[in-house]
């Protein structure tokens, strides 16, 4: 019992001492900063999706997935190489929590419909994802579903073709990847994904 309370105080020390420091991150994350942009906004020209107002959980799982090279390293996913590249500079003990802490005290911005879909449509197809992504597309961290609500359409249209073609979920160490790919099976051409993007564009997860 005694080594149980022990190893449980340890833990919880862990847990705070990989909080995040909000100041050493907001220094490495200029380096996210030439893509993602000053607030996190993400940019279409650039290919990089917003991170403000995305679950901190989230980010870090996947920043730690570039590292390792689970994500990103599959043929076709060119951004997602890039990605692995940017993600090493993050090489400091706590460098992935400092860099998060910081990207979750940005502003989520609502971004611009670049993509024709129906939303009405797509309302019915997303009833496959709410089961893990959420009524309102806020996620959920039970079930390691991100956050949909207040990302870019292309960028949600490009994954989801992705997961379909296989460039993103098919490396065997992306558990949670390869459970998208059957989900993104249900969706049957291109434009069955715009309007199921069309429909998440319209939620709001605040």
């Amino acid at each position: 019992m005694k080594r149980l309370i022990i190893a449980v105080v340890l833990a919880s020390l862990n847990v705070v001492a990989h909080a995040g420091d909000v100041e050493a991150g907001k220094k490495a994350y200029w380096t996210c900063a030439a893509c993602h942009g000053a607030e996190g906004q993400g940019s279409a020209r650039l290919n990089a999706p917003s991170l403000a107002g995305q679950h901190g959980w989230y980010l870090e799982r996947h920043l730690n997935s570039f590292r390792a090279g689970t994500r990103g390293y599959e043929k076709g996913d060119l951004f997602g190489r890039q990605m692995y590249s940017m993600s090493l500079t993050l090489v400091e003990d706590g460098g992935v929590e400092d860099v998060v802490a910081y990207i979750n005290t940005l502003p989520a911005s609502k971004p611009e419909t670049t993509l024709s879909g129906d939303a009405t449509k797509g309302e019915t197809l997303y009833a496959v994802c709410s089961a893990c992504h959420g009524a309102n597309g806020e996620g959920n961290d039970a079930l390691n579903a991100p956050k949909l609500a207040g990302q870019h359409d292309w960028y949600l249209a490009r994954q989801l073709q992705y997961f379909k073609n296989g460039a993103r979920g098919a490396n065997p160490d992306d558990q949670y990847g390869a459970s998208m790919i059957g989900m993104a099976a249900t969706l049957a051409d291109e434009q069955a994904i715009k309007d199921v993007v069309a429909y998440i564009s319209s939620l709001s997860a605040d």
